[in-house]
């Protein structure tokens, strides 16, 4: 570990706030894990294996209330999961360089932070029409977020979901619903592949102070999201 034990403290505090925000809205976390992973482990494998890891542990609660008050059908969540799992788990097997995944990881979360302020400043509460779209374009978009989601080590629901809102593909709540719920197959199929491929390493002594501090945020932001919305 880079940080003394004063420096890790405030990343635990970090991680809960991060999941705590995240949850808010469906998603993870997993695309600001990273980023603060990098000051933590100096080692890839690690990083990634340890937002995996964290993302499952909030977006597995979410999932469950957002299920529990019927605001997830799953029969709605499967075309897209149905090609996401398995490209996730294809993603998380590719071995490439410390160099070359800092450049991709780099990128993503670029892009993440764009659609993140989309989804937040860009899209107009009043608009309440839902669009209807071939079916097939449900099975595009969650097999192309998956692949990249196995490639860097997040759940891709911080893609999934503006690209969702900005299609007017469902009411607010239920895309986040259906991000969470992306969110965790993804996750665990990348955690899949990154054991078949040997790569997934996880420092449980830290890590598990870190998954802590999730599951209290996690569970903290989607009660107050459903608490609001409901």
């Amino acid at each position: 570990m880079l940080l003394s034990p004063q420096e890790f403290f405030w990343v635990v505090f970090a991680f809960f706030v991060i999941a705590t925000l995240y949850a808010s809205v469906g998603f993870g976390g997993g695309s600001s894990y990273l980023a603060l992973l990098t000051l933590v482990f100096t080692a890839f494998f690690s990083i990634r294996s340890t937002a995996l890891v964290c993302n499952v542990v909030v977006v597995a609660g979410s999932s469950y209330w957002f299920i529990k008050k019927r605001h997830l059908w799953l029969k709605n969540a499967w075309p897209f999961v149905i090609t996401s799992i398995p490209l996730a788990f294809i993603g998380a097997t590719l071995r490439f360089t410390q160099t070359t995944f800092f450049i991709i990881l780099g990128l993503a979360l670029i892009v993440s932070a764009v659609t993140l302020v989309i989804q937040t400043y860009g899209m107009d509460s009043s608009r309440k029409l839902i669009r209807t779209y071939p079916g097939y374009l449900s099975y595009l978009i969650g097999g192309g977020i998956g692949l990249l989601s196995g490639l860097v080590g997040i759940g891709g629901g911080i893609f999934l979901s503006p690209l969702l809102n900005h299609m007017r593909y469902d009411t607010s709540l239920k895309i986040a619903a259906l991000a969470s719920f992306f969110i965790l197959v993804n996750s665990l199929a990348g955690i899949g592949g990154l054991v078949i491929g040997g790569t997934f390493e996880v420092p449980w002594k830290e890590v598990a102070w870190l998954i802590g501090a999730v599951l209290i945020g996690g569970q903290l932001g989607v009660r107050l999201t459903l608490s609001k919305l409901t």
